[in-house]
C-alpha cells in the first residue's frame, strides 16, 4: 500500500492533514455557532455556510492561476499565512452585535482566500511527483492515500470541538442542551465555539513546520510548466492544441456533472447537522457507544491497516508484528469502550461529522484493494466511471435517510426550540458510511484525474476549476437548509436524490466521450 511511493506525498499529506484539522474543526461548529451567536434560523446559518464554502472552492482556481504564474510552493505558504489570520479573527469573542458579524465575515473571507492559495497547489505539488515515469502507476493510489491522511486531521476535528464545548460550559455550570434558549447558555456556547478556531491557529503552525522541514523531499516537484521549459533537468509534455482542446473539453464535462456530487454531500455541516440536532437521540447507549469516542475510533481505523499488513509483509517477522498490532488495538479499544466511555453518551449534534473522515481513513484500504485487484485483471474503472458509480452511491445514502424521515413531522410543523428526538444515531451513521462510499469512488478519483489529464501550462488552473466546481456545489448545498422550515423532510432528501441520480445518467452517456479524450 505504502511501499514504492515517493517521500514527498507523505511529507505533502502530513501538511495537509494539520491544516485539515483545523478547517472540519471549524465546518464541525460554524452553523451551530451563527444559530448560538446571533439566533439564525437554520435557513440564515444554512445560507452563510454555504456562501463561505462556495468561497473556500472557488479560491483555488484564482490560486491555480497565480501558482501557473509564481510557483506552487510559495501560494502554498502565503495561503497558511492568510489563513492563520482568518482563524484567529473568529477566535475573538466579539459578542452579538454589528461588529461581531463583521469580523466573523472577515475571518471567514480570510480563510476562503487562503485555502484558495493553499489547497490546490499542494495537490498539483502531488500531482507533479509523479509525473516521473517511475511512479506514474501509482498516481491513483497516491491521491486516495493522501486524501486518506487528510482526513485523518478532519477525524480528530469534531472530538476536540466537542470536547472544548463540553469543558467550557462545565465552567460556566452548564452541560449541553439542544433545546436551550437561555441567553446566558447561548452565550457560554458561543464563547466554547469562538476558543476552537484559536486550536485552529495551533494546527496550521504544524503545518508549516512539517512543509518546511521535509521541503527536500519534494522541492524537485514544485515546478510550473515554464519552469521546466527553460531546465535541462524536466521535461514537458507538449500537447497539440487538438489534443490541448479534448483534454479541456473532457475536464469540463466532469467539472458540470461534480457539481452535483458536491451539492448532495456537503450537508454534513447544515441539513444533517440540523437532522442530528432536531430529530437523533443523543443519549447513546450499548454497542454504539463506540462510535463517539474518538479514540476508539482512531484505534479501530489504525488496526484496518495492521490487518491488511498481516497480508502484505514479505517477511514471517513483519507479518507476525502486524498480528500482534492489530490484537494490541482491538485490546486497547475494548479497553476504553468497557472501563472509560461513559454510559450513557451524551452526544452532540457536531460528533456525527466525524464519522465521514473516520470511514474515509478505514475504508481506503479495502478500496485500494479491491481496484488493485480489478487493475491486475485488467478490470479497473476509469476514474470517470468511478465517479458516476460514485454518484449512484450517493443517492443510495440519500435514501438511507430518506427511510429513517418516515412518520416524522416536519421541522415547519416544530415549534421554536421543540424537538423530536427519537431516531437512533445507527441511521445518520448508516448515511455517512454509505456516502463516504460514493466520496472514495468520486473525490480522490477526480483529483488524480485533474492532475494526469490538464494539460502542463493549464495545471494550478485546472486545479482550482476542480474546485470551482465544487463551489458552486456547496454554495447549492444551501438549498435544503432554505428549504428546511418550509418543506416536508422526505421532499428535501428526495430532491439531493434525484440530482445524484441525474447527474450518474449525465456522466454514463458522455463515458465514451471523455475517455477518448484524454486517451
Amino acid at each position: 500500500m505504502f511501499k514504492g511511493q515517493p517521500k514527498g506525498l507523505f511529507a505533502l499529506a502530513l501538511a495537509n492533514t494539520g491544516e485539515r484539522f483545523g478547517y472540519y474543526t471549524m465546518l464541525a461548529i460554524l452553523a451551530l455557532l451563527m444559530q448560538a451567536r446571533f439566533g439564525w434560523s437554520e435557513a440564515a446559518a444554512g445560507q452563510v455556510y454555504a456562501i463561505f464554502l462556495a468561497g473556500v472552492y472557488f479560491m483555488p482556481l484564482l490560486g491555480g492561476i497565480i501558482a501557473d504564474k509564481i510557483g506552487y510552493g510559495k501560494c502554498v505558504v502565503l495561503g497558511i499565512a492568510v489563513m492563520f489570520l482568518g482563524y484567529l479573527s473568529l477566535s475573538i469573542p466579539a459578542g452579538n452585535g454589528m461588529w461581531a458579524k463583521v469580523i466573523m465575515c472577515s475571518g471567514l473571507a480570510l480563510v476562503a482566500i487562503g485555502t484558495g492559495l493553499f489547497k490546490g497547489n499542494l495537490q498539483v505539488l502531488v500531482g507533479n511527483l509523479y509525473d516521473d515515469p517511475k511512479y506514474s502507476a501509482k498516481r491513483d493510489s497516491a491521491f486516495s492515500l493522501f486524501y486518506m491522511a487528510i482526513n485523518i486531521g478532519a477525524m480528530f476535528a469534531p472530538a476536540m470541538a466537542r470536547k472544548i464545548t463540553e469543558v467550557m460550559l462545565a465552567s460556566k455550570g452548564y452541560v449541553y442542551d439542544a433545546a436551550c434558549q437561555d441567553p446566558a447558555y447561548l452565550d457560554a456556547l458561543s464563547g466554547a465555539y469562538g476558543l476552537c478556531f484559536a486550536v485552529a491557529c495551533v494546527s496550521l503552525v504544524l503545518s508549516v513546520a512539517i512543509y518546511f522541514a521535509c521541503r527536500n523531499w519534494f522541492k524537485h516537484a514544485d515546478v510550473t510548466a515554464k519552469q521546466s521549459k527553460s531546465s535541462d533537468s524536466a521535461a514537458v509534455v507538449e500537447l497539440t492544441p487538438k489534443q490541448t482542446k479534448d483534454r479541456l473539453v473532457a475536464l469540463f464535462l466532469v467539472f458540470a456533472v461534480v457539481i452535483f456530487f458536491w451539492m448532495a454531500f456537503h450537508q454534513n455541516g447544515s441539513a444533517l447537522t440540523f437532522f442530528a440536532k432536531n430529530y437523533t437521540n443523543l443519549t447513546v447507549t450499548g454497542p454504539m457507544r463506540l462510535g463517539f469516542n474518538i479514540w476508539i475510533l482512531a484505534l479501530i481505523a489504525a488496526s484496518v491497516y495492521t490487518c491488511f499488513g498481516m497480508f502484505q509483509s514479505d517477511t514471517r517477522k513483519g507479518k507476525t508484528g502486524c498480528a500482534v498490532a492489530t490484537l494490541a488495538l482491538w485490546g486497547a479499544a475494548a479497553a476504553i469502550f468497557y472501563f472509560v466511555t461513559p454510559n450513557p453518551v451524551n452526544a452532540q449534534p457536531s460528533d456525527f461529522q466525524q464519522f465521514n473522515p473516520f470511514f474515509v481513513v478505514a475504508l481506503t484500504p479495502i478500496s485500494m484493494a479491491i481496484f488493485g485487484a480489478l487493475a491486475k485483471k485488467g478490470k479497473e474503472p476509469s476514474a470517470p466511471k468511478k465517479i458516476a458509480l460514485g454518484m449512484l452511491v450517493a443517492a443510495l445514502g440519500f435514501v438511507i435517510i430518506t427511510i429513517s424521515s418516515i412518520g416524522l413531522k416536519s421541522p415547519m410543523d416544530l415549534a421554536p426550540g421543540e424537538t423530536q428526538s427519537i431516531l437512533s444515531p445507527g441511521w445518520l451513521i448508516s448515511t455517512y458510511l454509505t456516502l463516504t462510499f460514493a466520496e472514495l469512488l468520486l473525490s480522490p478519483m477526480g483529483i488524480s484525474f485533474v492532475s494526469k489529464v490538464a494539460p502542463p501550462k493549464y495545471k494550478g488552473m485546472m486545479m482550482g476549476c476542480w474546485f470551482a466546481a465544487t463551489a458552486i456545489g456547496n454554495y447549492l448545498s444551501s438549498i435544503p437548509s432554505m428549504l428546511w422550515s418550509k418543506i416536508p423532510l422526505m421532499y428535501n432528501w428526495g430532491i439531493l436524490i434525484a440530482l445524484c441520480l441525474i447527474a450518474a445518467v449525465i456522466m454514463f452517456a458522455l463515458m465514451k466521450k471523455i475517455e477518448a479524450a484524454t486517451e
